[in-house]
């Protein structure tokens, strides 16, 4: 924060450091009311995304999340662009449509079975590259699109609401009660495919299901933390619990022990430094990824 005195420490209040400005020093009821929000959110929200990450990284897509969170952000640049506000709700809908709409385009060029001529994963970059160069495109009209691109991509996690993070704390509930209804097919589509299209499954179908409902997770998610957030908290812990543990339930407990350190971390480092907190976040979840390959490979 401007003027903080990073000697003090967050947790320290005037009363121990007499030298410190009154009005520089920042007590820890005030600290709590700046981050108590963005805390909840990162202990909240980011849950069903290290169970989706699971998900991406047995599919071998890596970075479908990037590119549909790209697609959801040009919906936004386009609702934009076309004159709307940047907290109207019509941008939301624009979001939710064009990712939908990439949710199709993943699941009809998924193949069914055997090599593909061109592997998904070009295609999926293909889609994130285009996506981002479109939204570049309509941004470079606006009055404010260099803010408005980089909120898209790092978020602004110090300014979510209460009503954002219960709006998506039950939209999530009610995904995360879907993939526990239909966990049978769901799993099976992502680890076993092959036993899935040979037992007569509706496939096409249930890989759409699967990347509709990523995408309103997406979606909603994008818009309170970034497109970068929303990667790194899709794939960092989900790689975290593939290196430590073996199965899908221990992987997923790494995975939300990781997410929940990261979140805490990158809050309290984006206080200390007075640094953006998406990308703050993004970094701590760098350096666990990096410490749970080290400890692997010790193991």
């Amino acid at each position: 924060m401007p003027g903080h005195d990073r000697n003090a420490g967050p947790f320290a209040g005037p009363d121990l450091h007499p030298n410190m400005n009154a009005s520089d020093a920042m007590t820890w009821a005030e600290m709590m009311a700046v981050m108590k929000w963005p805390l909840v959110a990162c202990l909240l929200l980011p849950g069903i995304l290290v169970y989706y990450g699971l998900h991406i990284i047995e599919r071998e897509v890596i970075f479908v999340d990037l590119a549909l969170a790209q697609v959801a952000t040009l919906g936004t640049c386009l609702c934009l662009f076309l004159g709307h506000e940047a907290n109207d709700p019509h941008n939301y809908y624009w979001s939710l449509g064009f990712t939908l709409a990439g949710a199709l385009v993943f699941t009809l060029t998924r193949p069914r079975g055997g090599p593909a001529r061109v592997p998904q994963e070009a295609l999926i970059g293909v889609v994130y590259v285009v996506a981002a160069a479109a939204g570049i495109l309509l941004l470079s009209k606006s009055p404010h699109g260099k803010e408005e691109l980089q909120k898209t991509l790092v978020g602004d996690l110090l300014t979510v609401s209460p009503g954002e993070i219960g709006r998506a704390a039950v939209l999530y509930g009610l995904i995360g009660l879907a993939h526990v209804l239909f966990r049978k097919q769901f799993i099976r589509l992502s680890f076993d495919r092959a036993y899935a299209a040979a037992g007569g499954w509706q496939v096409r179908w249930w890989d759409f299901v699967f990347y509709a409902l990523f995408g309103l997770v997406v979606t909603s998610f994008v818009r309170v933390g970034g497109v970068l957030l929303v990667f790194s908290y899709l794939i960092v812990p989900a790689a975290c619990g593939a290196y430590l543990a073996g199965t899908l339930g221990r992987r997923l407990l790494v995975g939300w022990a990781v997410a929940t350190l990261a979140g805490v971390c990158g809050l309290y480092a984006s206080f200390e430094l007075d640094v953006p907190t998406g990308a703050a976040v993004v970094c701590v979840l760098g350096a666990c990824l990096l410490g749970a390959a080290a400890l692997a490979r010790l193991r």
